[in-house]
């Protein structure tokens, strides 16, 4: 038996096996751990350690905050709870004054003839996140933040508040009755795109996730631009980057477009 065993390993069926085997195990270690890793836009040689964990979708360390990875913060506002409900009785009185140089661009109610982001019935929390990282540098926009710059805590709730109070630019939610693009229903799971529906509402609104419906389809695409370009950077763990990443054009302009259908400005867009 021990005879037959010895023998068995000088077949040439079986040692053409073993040499397969060593060949597509280094085929794909070389795959996985240098090629794939080499053609993302961000990624840099880190050494092996590093660059097993990213081929295997895990953190280098788990231990180390974002600040220590040698990566600048994408936002320094932690999304709470309480930042989604409305202030004192008088948010909304004091936060309507303070609009009043918000007019030019977003409207006299919160609904943009231009291609400003429409702020009528968005939610709080996500006016006061944006608010913050334009007062922080962490969101650019020369406009924007010259007037946040002053604004204190207390101006900036107000404002959130006063914009969720108007009558809602918010149209009836996306949901899988219509007919939907693709990005927007399903995805991408093959390249690591979720449904956005699954985000901005429609099946699920997550904390600090705008709602898209009726914003104006320029205004979309530009950001959705700046995100994959990484000229805009104030999403929480990259979370836009990464879904937007390998989107192309042709499909940001048709997520941007499905979005805008119901605006006040798309006809003819």
């Amino acid at each position: 038996m021990a005879q037959a065993h010895r023998l068995s390993w000088r077949s040439p069926l079986v040692r053409w096996s073993v040499l397969s085997l060593i060949a597509m195990t280094a085929l794909f270690a070389f795959v996985g751990f240098v090629w794939l890793p080499s053609v993302q836009g961000d990624f840099s040689a880190q050494g092996i350690w590093a660059t097993i964990c990213r081929a295997a979708g895990v953190p280098e360390s788990w231990s180390r905050s974002n600040a220590t990875r040698g990566g600048p913060v994408s936002t320094q506002v932690v999304m709470e709870p309480a930042l989604a409900v409305s202030g004192p009785p008088d948010a909304v009185g004091r936060g309507a004054t303070l609009a009043l140089n918000c007019t030019m661009c977003h409207g006299a109610q919160g609904m943009s003839i231009s291609n400003a982001p429409n702020l009528a019935g968005q939610y709080p929390e996500v006016v006061i996140k944006q608010l913050r990282d334009y007062q922080t540098g962490k969101r650019s926009s020369p406009i924007m933040e010259a007037l946040a710059r002053n604004l204190s805590e207390r101006d900036i709730a107000d404002l959130a508040a006063y914009y969720a109070y108007l009558p809602k630019a918010r149209t009836a939610p996306t949901t899988y009755d219509e007919t939907l693009p693709a990005l927007v229903r399903v995805g991408d799971p093959l390249r690591n795109i979720a449904p956005c529906i699954s985000c901005h509402g429609g099946v699920d609104q997550k904390l600090g996730a705008p709602w898209l419906e009726g914003m104006p389809r320029d205004y979309l695409v530009e950001q959705l631009v700046a995100f994959r370009a990484g000229d805009r950077r104030n999403d929480a763990q990259a979370q836009m980057r990464n879904m937007v990443r390998a989107m192309t054009d042709s499909e940001i302009e048709e997520v941007a477009r499905f979005y805008a259908r119901k605006s006040a400005n798309a006809e003819g867009r």
